[in-house]
């Protein structure tokens, strides 16, 4: 069951970045789509906050993939997503992106770092992990464009562009 969950996952990534394309054309051109998803922005920012921390959960306490020091910067990011959005889901408080949109932006920029680091750039940070995880490729998909890092550049992009559909979504109301 492990191996597959971990196979299908950067499917699962590709898939969800095509979607963010077409959101992102969506909300340029300000169409039904983009209306549609900023009106389930709440649910859906935890949907994938949720599976995003499940995920992250899954490749080191399951698969035992030891998280390096900047995953342990995104995952500050992230963790409390899932209780930000669950929280605003049960208050229908639609303010709670001023709140996500710093967290995350922060996390953005320790995932492009992250990212740069991975593809080949020269990393300014000591590993502090055993064997140097930073270096590391636990996950190599696609010939490298899939990887953890990417992983993490997707859910804050996907956060990040939830929170623009909202702000689009309550303009037209």
């Amino acid at each position: 069951m492990t191996s597959t969950i971990q196979n299908l996952l950067p499917y699962v990534v590709v898939a969800v970045q095509i979607v963010l394309a077409v959101l992102l054309v969506s909300l340029f051109l300000k169409n039904k789509f983009a209306k549609w998803v900023g009106k389930y922005a709440l649910i859906l920012g935890f949907l994938v906050s949720f599976t995003a921390v499940s995920g992250s959960l899954f490749y080191s306490e399951i698969v035992g993939f030891e998280p390096c020091v900047l995953c342990w910067w995104q995952r500050i990011a992230l963790y409390p997503m899932p209780i930000l959005f669950l929280v605003a889901l049960l208050n229908k408080d639609r303010g709670v992106f001023k709140y996500v949109v710093p967290l995350i932006t922060l996390g953005g920029i320790v995932a492009l770092y992250h990212s740069y680091v991975y593809w080949g750039g020269a990393s300014i940070l000591p590993c502090t992990v055993m064997g140097g995880a930073c270096s590391k490729n636990f996950v190599y998909v696609f010939g490298g464009y899939i990887n953890i890092p990417a992983m993490s550049l997707t859910v804050i992009i996907s956060l990040l562009l939830l929170a623009w559909s909202n702000k689009v979504y309550q303009s037209r109301q």
